[in-house]
């Protein structure tokens, strides 16, 4: 999987699986602008590949708009879009008949607006250099309801699911391939609520047929894939990374 002098614009590039997944393809001599809403974090890789940060609201258009252009000018152009931006806000998301609409519709603009305002700007980029690849984050919980819900979270995950698979009908032929990534149970910082409760992680990861939680690395290598030209041939699915709980009936 060679990364050597490619750019990728990785939308939520400040902590958590976009941070470890910029890493992974700086590493690889990707040249990466991480865009954030969170200041610039410490351990973004020193190389081989160059980095540019990017701090503001990805919901925000002309944010957008005014990041990619600075990846332009500082790299010249764009080939990948890893799209990780989200939030889990237990505390305020609740059922459709409980929750506040202030706290849905800003649910709804980091997890699911902002994933199109980043392909807006970022797949003509691609286009004009003959192709590109798209990896966009949703969860397992876009495939079924919870109860206590969380109504806001999962219907945007669900909407990321439809929208990676419109981008994928609509530019296959520009050689532009769109796949989106279902992690499941994963020690991250939105599940921060997991850390020093080793009871809870045991419960948890024995709920997953492989029997443990999943780690950064595990979302980093699927993503690389499918960014990859190893996964040529493989546009518009959904892959759940989530040590086969999906496969439960």
């Amino acid at each position: 999987m060679s990364f050597q002098d490619k750019v990728a614009f990785v939308a939520g590039g400040g902590g958590g699986m976009g941070l470890a997944i910029a890493n992974r393809l700086i590493e690889a001599g990707c040249q990466v602008a991480l865009a954030d809403l969170k200041p610039k974090p410490d351990g973004i890789a020193e190389g081989p590949g160059r980095s540019l940060y990017l701090e503001g609201d990805l919901s925000d258009q002309a944010f957008v708009e005014g990041a990619v252009a600075s990846t332009v000018e500082a790299f010249s152009g764009v080939d990948y879009l890893v799209n990780t931006a989200g939030v889990l806000w237990l505390d305020k998301d609740k059922s459709v008949t409980e929750i506040a609409m202030d706290v849905w519709d800003r649910v709804l603009a980091i997890n699911v607006r902002s994933f199109a305002l980043t392909a807006r700007y970022c797949v003509p980029l691609m286009r004009a250099r003959g192709g590109g690849a798209m990896v966009h984050f949703s969860s397992i919980d876009a495939t079924g309801g919870d109860a206590p819900a969380q109504d806001a979270y999962g219907a945007s995950k669900a909407a990321v699911i439809r929208l990676g698979k419109s981008l994928a009908v609509q530019f296959a032929g520009d050689g532009i391939r769109s796949n989106v990534i279902l992690p499941g149970p994963t020690m991250s910082p939105m599940q921060a609520r997991w850390d020093g409760d080793a009871e809870a992680q045991k419960k948890v990861a024995g709920f997953v047929p492989l029997g443990r939680l999943g780690r950064l690395d595990d979302m980093a290598d699927a993503c690389l894939f499918l960014l990859s030209d190893a996964a040529g041939y493989i546009t518009g699915v959904e892959l759940p990374v989530d040590g086969g709980v999906t496969a439960r009936v």
